[in-house]
């Protein structure tokens, strides 16, 4: 319920903006700009660009030969998403590698780990090439894990140095070079003004337990959306915050574009501004039309990152160019409930609640408190046996009223959730992917199956449900 009022929040700010916008685009700047990296540094201050040169050639090479690897093996997917009630198959294709057991929600799609080369699991994998690539994309995670711990105690030593200096020298007069690259701030030199929580904070917020690989041949693409409040043009990632992850924690995105002489041929001709031909990342302050957007070029092996709370107060998009492209963003992802270890720990919770009789082993509840029969049914635990007990005549009759209305309640929402998944999965956008893409409608029973103590079909229990809560009232 939250997600879709969320939703619909969103939908009517972007209405709003639009509607304030009318036929006119909001200005947005790029490093040919007078003003850009002022602008960088007063309202885009905690991203922070790297370039290729920057990283290491060894790690730039096992990083894009892992690319190319996953793709030779079909590796990468078009997902099903769902945005404001419609299913659409996304223009990116993508697969998530990360540590093992974890998963990534976004656009209503929730994604499992491929897993990395972890100790202590035993994974195997279909090639040994597809092990050398996911060993690649966990060293390219270290890397940007020290880099990014780097770049937010470089972030808070200049901050400081602003409070208590007001004549400080502008640090960001060249797009290539942030504040970080004049060298590295160690644990014990940013000991002055980093405690020893707030530095564990700081790793906490960096430690990427997975990333998201993107790859897209825009010239391969039928159609792709216009960006709607700049004019910036192609777009291959729509604005967004990216969603489910740890509370302000930093966001690292390596680009490997696959130039070529399409892009040498558009550097020849005077653009205004951004070239068309090269990839962006494309950044504005979220729902503001009085700040510039930014749109910052991408090259092969240039990275970026989004440090502390700039993915909650900003929004990004990507800007296609004419060449084809990997990417790997890296994230702390809220794994506190996608797990596979979550899930089995809340159906040993759900199934503490059930106890068998020692003669006839049947199966009974310990105790229809509300408290309790709400927990369980959260868990999706089985419902007839509670079902069957909420209409025992020895049970307290308010109990009985305060546990029918948990049930009707609860129920109503699995009901609704299983129409939208049954929908989705025979939706056009659903029927476009190839068989074995295509989503499944799981778990699905029918009526005859007697071994399911309720029905797939939850109406007509609702409508019991709601027959016993009238009676009683």
């Amino acid at each position: 319920m939250k997600r879709r009022a969320g939703e619909r929040e969103k939908e009517l700010k972007k209405k709003k903006l639009l509607e304030e916008l009318g036929e006119n685009r909001l200005p947005y700047m790029t490093p040919a700009d007078a003003d850009f990296h002022q602008l960088w540094k007063t309202k885009y201050s905690k991203l922070i660009f790297r370039k290729s040169d920057t990283i290491p050639e060894e790690l730039h090479q096992m990083v894009q030969e892992g690319f190319l690897t996953l793709r030779k093996h079909d590796c990468f997917f078009q997902d099903l998403v769902r945005i404001k009630g419609k299913d659409f198959v996304t223009p990116v294709s993508r697969i998530l590698i990360g540590n093992p057991g974890c998963t990534y929600k976004y656009l209503n799609t929730r994604l499992f780990t491929v897993p990395w080369p972890t100790e202590g699991y035993d994974i195997k994998y279909c090639s040994p090439r597809v092990h050398d690539a996911c060993k690649a994309l966990i060293r390219l995670n270290d890397y940007l894990h020290i880099e990014a711990v780097k770049a937010l105690q470089g972030q808070n030593l200049f901050e400081s140095k602003e409070i208590k200096d007001s004549t400080v020298i502008d640090r960001e007069q060249n797009f290539a070079t942030s504040f970080m690259e004049k060298g590295s701030v160690s644990k014990d030199q940013s000991s002055c003004c980093v405690s020893e929580d707030d530095y564990i904070s700081l790793k906490n917020r960096t430690s990427y337990n997975l990333t998201l690989l993107n790859y897209m041949d825009p010239l391969q693409m039928l159609y792709l959306k216009q960006e709607p409040y700049f004019g910036m043009g192609n777009m291959a990632v729509s604005w967004h915050h990216d969603e489910n992850l740890v509370e302000r924690s930093t966001v690292a995105v390596y680009s490997y574009s696959c130039e070529g002489s399409a892009v040498e041929e558009s550097n020849e001709q005077k653009l205004n501004g951004r070239d068309p031909a090269i990839w962006h990342v494309g950044l504005k302050v979220a729902w503001d039309i009085e700040t510039p957007g930014l749109a910052i070029p991408l090259h092969q092996g240039d990275f970026y990152l989004m440090l502390d709370d700039l993915n909650m107060t900003h929004q990004h998009c990507v800007l296609a160019g004419f060449s084809p492209r990997f990417s790997s963003t890296h994230r702390v992802a809220d794994c506190s409930r996608g797990t596979l270890e979550y899930i089995f720990g809340q159906c040993e919770l759900a199934l503490q609640n059930l106890q068998t009789d020692s003669e006839s082993m049947a199966l009974s509840l310990k105790s229809l408190e509300t408290a309790v029969v709400k927990q369980v049914e959260e868990i999706h635990n089985e419902t007839s046996l509670v079902l069957s007990e909420v209409g025992k005549e020895e049970q307290i009759e308010e109990q009985r009223n305060e546990t029918l209305s948990c049930f009707l309640l609860v129920l109503t929402e699995r009901q609704k959730l299983r129409k939208e998944w049954t929908a989705r999965c025979q939706s056009e956008a659903a029927e476009s992917l190839p068989e074995d893409q295509k989503p499944e409608c799981h778990p699905f029973w029918t009526d005859d199956e007697c071994n399911m103590p309720l029905p797939y079909d939850l109406e007509e229990v609702i409508a019991n449900l709601q027959n016993l809560v009238q009676s009683v009232e």
